[in-house]
């Protein structure tokens, strides 16, 4: 494939160094899934990054222009359209477009979380991985994300979980984790899985992991078992390839 343009996975950011790690594996999957040198594929962060956004993207925008390219798009690694996704990612970008003028174009590609389709079968592969101990009923699941206060925020992940005949639950608004299950328990249910509809492993799924082994306590006639994040895999990056602009 002839190279038009560079890429650039924009992540929230974390003191944990994990998800960066995994990031960085995920670009260059991509890069790799595209067929051109890893220099065409990036990373940067919105917060807890070396520089502000907007000075990430015009570094990466001068080693652009150095490749002979005159194209650069912005790939959001964001699973929710929250604030950051509608108005900050832009906000950063807008400032680096300034500073390049006709030079360099700079375009912003659809957020991963768009990717329906795509992300409810990955995390259908994250369902079959849990072994339950066979049972006359179903497991029931339940999918839980970090949850967005913006209006319409949570829309697409409550059509995955519908998607996968799943409850959803979140880690940040209501209805929590311990609700939904202590719903479900009332409700003689006694398997339950948990999917986190999270990208990479880091602080947040770790404090999950911790919460679910409290929950297990507090819930003994259940049955609870906690799914892997989504990771970095070839299926990941192949969905973020489906949002480059070709």
């Amino acid at each position: 494939m002839k190279l038009r343009s560079t890429y650039l996975l924009v992540s929230h950011g974390s003191r944990d160094p994990r998800p960066q790690v995994a990031l960085e594996n995920l670009a260059q999957l991509l890069s790799d899934n595209l067929a051109h040198s890893f220099p065409a594929v990036a990373t940067a962060t919105l917060e807890l990054g070396p520089a502000p956004l907007h000075e990430q993207i015009c570094s990466f925008g001068e080693r652009t222009l150095s490749l002979g390219l005159t194209q650069l798009q912005i790939l959001p690694v964001f699973l929710l359209p929250g604030v950051h996704v509608a108005d900050d990612i832009p906000a950063e970008v807008e400032i680096a477009q300034k500073t390049f003028g006709s030079r360099l174009n700079i375009e912003v590609r659809p957020h991963l979380g768009s990717q329906v389709a795509g992300l409810t079968n990955l995390l259908k592969t994250q369902m079959q991985e849990l072994a339950f101990v066979p049972n006359l009923l179903s497991p029931k699941w339940i999918v839980l994300s970090h949850g967005s206060r913006r209006p319409g925020g949570n829309s697409t992940f409550e059509q995955i979980a519908s998607q996968l005949g799943a409850e959803t639950a979140y880690w940040s608004v209501k209805p929590s984790l311990e609700a939904r299950i202590d719903s479900l328990v009332r409700g003689g249910h006694q398997q339950i899985g948990i999917v986190p509809y999270f990208l990479f492993n880091g602080g947040i799924t770790d404090a999950i992991a911790k919460n679910v082994e409290q929950l297990q306590q507090q819930f003994p006639t259940a049955e609870l078992h906690l799914a892997n994040p989504l990771g970095a895999s070839v299926e990941l990056a192949d969905l973020i390839r489906d949002l480059i602009q070709k």
